[in-house]
């Protein structure tokens, strides 16, 4: 199997549900026992409850996750700069770098996590592509990560109730279970990555230093927004 294949296996679980899901959660999740058992242990808690569910009640919690009423967004430039016009422009060099290598991101756009992840493994420059991770897709996660975060989650459903009149699925069961396959992909990336080369820099104060030349001062400012 190729070295970098565990992108790939990761991306396959932010994809919308369809026939053969579960057997590419499953698959993933062997993948991580035998290469990364930690992570492994991290993502399990998902893998358990997606292995009791039908494809229908799994593409709900996709929705209600990702979608509708979303607890956060897969679009990794929406996550780090909303509405921030940073945001399209990390999308159109997101767009050439698929581009460059032929990345087939089907209808989704080309930031959005699975088409980063699969990405990954084709990119040659080494150099290029870890500081695409550690300034980009890490500080991507580690914010997804805390939109989970139980009173985030409450004041959300709040503000929804307030403003939209919505009806909120407070009791869908197992709401936050996509939290355990994002933590578990930032995982790998951390452990794949060299972090540590870049502590003690100001990471996030210009993240797209390299990737977006005319990117200045702090890219990481503004909070992804509660309406898309």
């Amino acid at each position: 199997m190729n070295k970098q294949n565990q992108y790939n296996l990761l991306a396959n679980l932010f994809r919308y549900p369809q026939e053969g899901y579960v057997e590419q959660v499953n698959e993933c999740a062997s993948y991580l026992k035998e290469h990364y058992p930690g992570v492994y242990q991290q993502v399990l808690p998902f893998v358990e409850v997606i292995n009791t569910m039908s494809l229908i009640e799994i593409e709900e919690l996709f929705g209600k996750t990702f979608h509708i009423q979303a607890i956060c967004y897969l679009d990794l430039g929406y996550v780090l700069f909303a509405e921030d016009y940073k945001r399209g422009e990390f999308l159109v060099q997101m767009k050439n770098e698929q581009r460059k290598v032929n990345n087939d991101c089907g209808v989704e756009l080309a930031d959005n996590l699975p088409n980063a992840l699969t990405l990954l493994p084709l990119i040659e420059d080494e150099a290029f592509k870890e500081e695409l991770v550690v300034r980009m897709y890490i500080p991507a996660l580690e914010m997804m990560v805390k939109e989970f975060d139980t009173a985030r989650m409450q004041l959300k459903d709040k503000v929804r109730k307030k403003k939209q009149k919505v009806v909120i699925q407070e009791n869908l069961q197992n709401r936050n279970i996509y939290k355990y396959a994002i933590e578990a992909t930032l995982s790998v990336l951390q452990i794949d990555f060299q972090v540590s080369e870049f502590e003690g820099k100001e990471i996030n104060a210009d993240p797209l230093s390299s990737f977006l030349p005319n990117c200045e001062g702090s890219c990481v400012e503004s909070k992804p927004s509660d309406k898309k």
